[in-house]
């Protein structure tokens, strides 16, 4: 016998913090497409309609998620109580980072300098926001949970991955910014990214620890290990564009330094460390791939696959930034191909979604992120289910 009927407004019950992966990856290409170092006509369009579609994809879900708290009492503790959909809290500042990064990216070239400090009050309110964020989110995940180590993920990284993205933003705000003004930007963005991925790091190592001494994630959880490429790719980014914009944005005497250009100092440092960053994150990009491929038979739809998108969107950025340092016309080849295959692969993983939904294999009682909810919402969900089975047996009699 097939799955039951559940109407719409139930089926949002279980609308979870995890769709807004779906937004972090569609705005991670939009920012991707707009920093193409081989471009056509075109080809900024084609960056602008996945913006938008972005952003009306970011408000449909933050209308859907919206809903679910409104009409289920306590259902909003419960999330960020929850010892798998909290983590995934994070993901919704992230859509937003990217959003107000796509604004700078397509929007600056074309309004004047009122834009540029609408985005630098945005920078830092955003950065106060993801700070409470940061601290709140792991006091709960620490004073109330007991995560085992054996089921670790790169998804416990999300509540702090803003960070990772306030790096890059902040590196991306400097371009308009004028010599002297933008020097706490790119202070700021050095302490926000150190403090996304010292946190990033110490997760990755629990997660590590997990993959030496316990089973890999189970096949369609795989593609969630692709979470971990992003930490080393966004610094990488953040090392490689912040160090390109140094002997602009640093003062001659910065720390009283006068004996040597500083900028070109961290100008030096800041490429070499990116591009020892971003070996790391293919590391990890390429042990995922093998992990996915030698399970693929296994797997099935889940909110994970678009993991395939977003923090691999962030390796291919960093690497267009090392190619414009180095001045590589080979590298930026690669990075060519390689957006390539993201935009396919983010095709792919839409219509599977797609597919998913109208199957009822996500946005459903007992398959979405919430099927292990502390509160027992497991057992309201196997409930609902026999509820209305119950109703389609008497229709059907």
């Amino acid at each position: 016998m097939g799955k039951p009927k559940i109407p719409w407004s139930k089926r949002l019950n279980h609308f979870t913090w995890s769709w807004f992966e779906c937004t972090m990856s569609t705005g991670a290409l939009a920012t991707l497409l707009g920093q193409q170092p081989n471009n056509f006509t075109g080809l900024k369009t084609i960056g602008k309609v996945f913006f938008i579609l972005d952003i009306c994809l970011f408000l449909l879900f933050s209308a859907c998620i919206t809903y679910r708290f409104a009409t289920n009492k306590g259902s909003l503790k419960r999330s960020l109580h929850h010892p798998h959909e909290s983590f995934f809290f994070g993901s919704f500042f992230v859509s937003i980072g990217l959003i107000i990064y796509c604004i700078d990216q397509y929007g600056s070239p074309a309004s004047g300098p009122w834009l540029l400090r609408a985005l630098e009050i945005l920078f830092w309110t955003f950065a106060g926001v993801v700070m409470l964020v940061a601290v709140f989110q792991y006091h709960v995940i620490f004073d109330r949970e007991k995560l085992p180590v054996t089921e670790a993920m790169p998804a416990w990284i999300l509540p702090v991955y803003p960070f990772l993205i306030l790096g890059v933003l902040g590196s991306t705000l400097l371009k308009g910014q004028a010599t002297g003004p933008g020097l706490p930007i790119f202070i700021g963005s050095i302490t926000f990214a150190g403090l996304g991925w010292t946190v990033a790091f110490f997760m990755l190592t629990i997660y590590v620890t997990r993959l030496v001494n316990s089973e890999l994630p189970e096949a369609s959880k795989r593609p969630g290990m692709y979470v971990a490429v992003g930490p080393a790719a966004y610094t990488s980014n953040t090392f490689v564009s912040l160090a390109m914009q140094a002997p602009k944005q640093i003062p001659d005497d910065f720390l009283g330094i006068t004996s040597v250009p500083v900028g070109d100092i961290f100008k030096a440092f800041g490429v070499a460390a990116g591009i020892f960053m971003w070996l790391i994150a293919f590391w990890f990009s390429a042990l995922t791939t093998v992990s996915v491929l030698v399970s693929a038979r296994e797997s099935h739809f889940t909110l994970n696959y678009w993991a395939y998108i977003f923090p691999n969107a962030g390796l291919v950025i960093s690497l267009i930034q090392i190619s414009t340092a180095l001045n590589s016309p080979g590298i930026k080849w690669v990075c060519s191909a390689a957006t390539i295959i993201l935009v396919i692969l983010w095709i792919w993983v839409t219509l599977l979604n797609i597919q998913a939904l109208g199957k009822r294999q996500v946005l459903w009682p007992g398959m979405d992120e919430d099927k292990e909810d502390i509160e027992g919402h497991q057992h309201e969900s196997d409930e609902e289910l026999n509820e209305t089975a119950i109703e389609a047996n008497g229709n059907r009699v």
